[in-house]
């Protein structure tokens, strides 16, 4: 311990005596100082803060009326300028997800193909779910594997009963997008706490409509029973193809730099050999299919055409049939029309672009935001999407945000767009969680009900499968939302998003293990354990699935009533800490990335110099010190001290 200050050192300052006989006050010229009896009292604790609420975007120019007329006239060109920025940087962010899509297919596209295939596997409820959400993340579109299904159904290859597990996973699977968007906002703590939780809730949402519907799907079809008595009770005819009015917007920027054939991904997907062969890279835009009659040989009398001559010449038979000749008319102009590269080198290279593209695009929206939303603009924008109706009415408002959701979803037609838009107003504290939970839902409603109207656009042969599986999506969805949302205390997607909120603000390396684990590691070690076969799928699923139930529990019973529980459980101090805390991983990725900077980075070199130095950005001097003669609790670390009174450390 540093030695106290001697008496007389300082003529203004005096301390108490420690025994607790000397109560007299000392009196200076200048100065009359009480004797402190605690310095604890000294301690002001800090208020606790709920990093939940909504941050108040305060304005920090002058206001309207202080304004002369040069100053107005600047405000608003600022603020038309900030708009039109604001556009353009969102008309660049829906871009690259689009461009972001392309790259997956060009990745991955075949090798989802290839995934379908066995149908075996899909046989298997839980095989199939997750295929359909590896199959969803390698495309980055529940609508391209969506279209996958319908084809295998349609050409018979799969059946509709099999193909609903298929559409449960693709529901899981479009949610990785906005996940994928919120990690993006991981350099503010209380802005990536909001933002991931209001990515994830989607995720939590489909993940638990999975883990009830999925074995009610199993042991009774009531999705499967539900819509075929739909199909069976209406006489539906072949309708338009669903509107597309987001392809109207971007295709100027994005058919200029890729264009893709989506059909040879189902075409490999239903067994074509000459699919595997072709590139995902279109290179023809416009075409014409013609047919006309043409005379060909056949082996005998018996296999020449009906109605159509038929006739032998040089000991051949020859008969007239209908044969169909695609001609190219118009190639495509995109960048890669003409490029020796293969589909994945160029699929590569898309991802880096329009990965970058979207980060950049992301941190000027939030940016421009943060610089638009404050003031009396910030409060009505806020009041406008929080605010509940007046009693008895409020509980209409979750709902109507639930239409809002579902209509600006057709309108877009992507739920993968709209979520990927509303997670940065999460995240800035415009739209609260809760909130942006109804819209969520919506949004899964809206891709369901664009994916009817396609269905509907099908040839009259595979009209009846083709909406059957849409009305399953569709239907999959409502009792989610059924099971989730109408009564307050189900709605167990928001407290379990704020959970992990709360966890990756604390820990946000943690974020970038729950998307490769959930999206990637989890999906192929069933898919691995499906293939091995349904015995060992249950031999070690089971076990995993007891214990993680298990966990829940007892976790449960330590926050709520841990009297029931034995002494050794009321807590899980009795395990290895690696197995239950993340401090010990913290410390060691922190470490990790410290090597890497130290020796990858001048940058880190240099600031760590500074550091050494004990100097701060603007120069001062930094010190550690006790105040109040040694008091632990007083300890001031890191901050500029001008003048200290008590012993240095």
């Amino acid at each position: 311990m540093a030695p106290r200050p001697e008496l007389g050192s300082d003529p203004a300052v005096s301390p108490p005596d420690l025994d607790g006989k000397d109560t007299k006050v000392t009196e200076s010229k200048d100065t009359l100082v009480l004797p402190a009896y605690s310095t604890v009292a000294l301690v002001d604790p800090e208020p606790e803060i709920d990093p939940w609420q909504l941050p108040e975007l305060q304005d920090s120019g002058p206001k309207w009326s202080e304004l002369d007329t040069k100053g107005k006239i600047c405000r608003v060109l600022t603020s038309v300028a900030k708009g039109c920025l604001l556009l353009g940087f969102l008309y660049m962010f829906v871009c690259s997800l689009d461009i972001l899509s392309s790259a997956f297919q060009l990745v991955g596209g075949k090798a989802a193909g290839d995934i379908f295939q066995d149908n075996v596997v899909l046989s298997n409820p839980v095989a199939g779910l997750v295929i359909g959400v590896l199959v969803t993340v390698l495309v980055q579109s529940s609508s391209t594997s969506s279209s996958i299904v319908v084809s295998m159904v349609s050409s018979g290859l799969l059946e509709v009963r099999s193909a609903v597990p298929v559409i449960m996973g693709a529901n899981i699977g479009t949610s990785v997008t906005n996940t994928i968007v919120a990690v993006m906002q991981a350099g503010d703590r209380n802005e990536f706490r909001r933002a991931f939780a209001g990515a994830t809730v989607h995720d939590f949402f489909n993940w638990l409509s999975v883990l009830v519907l999925l074995p009610l799907e199993v042991a009774t079809g009531v999705l499967y029973k539900l819509t075929k008595l739909l199909i069976d009770s209406f006489h539906i005819q072949t309708g338009q193809d669903a509107p597309d009015l987001l392809k109207v917007i971007t295709e100027p920027l994005t058919k200029n730099i890729i264009a893709l054939d989506s059909s040879v991904i189902s075409d490999i997907a239903i067994g074509d050999p000459s699919a595997r062969n072709k590139s995902l890279i279109k290179t023809w835009c416009k075409k014409e299919t013609v047919t006309s009659l043409v005379n060909v040989t056949v082996p005998g009398v018996a296999n020449c055409t009906i109605g159509a001559p038929c006739w032998e010449m040089d000991n051949q038979t020859w008969t007239q049939q209908n044969v169909t000749e695609t001609i190219n008319i118009a190639k495509c102009t995109h960048l890669f029309v003409s490029t020796d590269l293969p589909d994945l080198a160029v699929g590569l290279i898309l991802l880096a672009l329009s990965l970058l593209v979207l980060c950049t695009c992301l941190i000027l929206i939030v940016k421009l935001l943060n610089s638009m939303l404050k003031g009396q603009v910030a409060v009505v924008i806020k009041k406008v999407l929080n605010t509940d109706f007046p009693f008895p009415f409020a509980w209409v408002t979750g709902y109507l945000a639930i239409l809002v959701g579902a209509g600006m979803t057709f309108i877009v037609q992507s739920s993968s767009v709209f979520t990927s838009a509303i997670t940065p107003l999460v995240g800035i504290g415009v739209i609260s969680i809760e909130r942006a939970y109804p819209l969520t839902l919506g949004s899964n409603i809206g891709t369901t009900t664009t994916a009817i109207l396609a269905a509907m656009a099908s040839p009259g042969e595979t009209l009846a499968n083709s909406l059957q599986i849409s009305l399953c999506h569709f239907f999959f969805n409502i009792f989610g939302i059924l099971l989730w949302y109408p009564i307050p205390i189900t709605r167990v997607p928001i407290r379990l998003a704020k959970a992990l909120g709360d966890r990756t603000a604390k820990y946000r390396w943690f974020a970038i293990v729950y998307l490769i684990l959930c999206f990637f590691i989890l999906p192929l070690l069933v898919l691995g354990l499906s293939i091995a076969g349904w015995q060992v799928l249950v031999g070690v699923g089971v076990p995993i699935v007891i214990l993680m139930v298990f966990v829940v529990v007892v976790n449960i019973m330590q926050a709520r009533c841990p009297r029931f529980l034995p002494p050794m459980l009321r807590s899980w101090d009795f395990l290895p800490r690696p197995l239950h805390s993340l401090k010990p991983w913290d410390r060691m990725v922190t470490s990790i990335m410290g090597f890497c900077g130290a020796h990858c980075c001048c940058c880190c070199k240099c600031c760590k110099k500074g550091e050494a130095g004990g100097m701060t950005e603007d120069g001062a001097e930094t010190k550690k010190g006790l105040e109040m003669y040694d008091n632990p609790a007083l300890c001031v670390e890191d901050e500029k001290i001008q003048t200290v009174s008590g012993t240095h450390l």
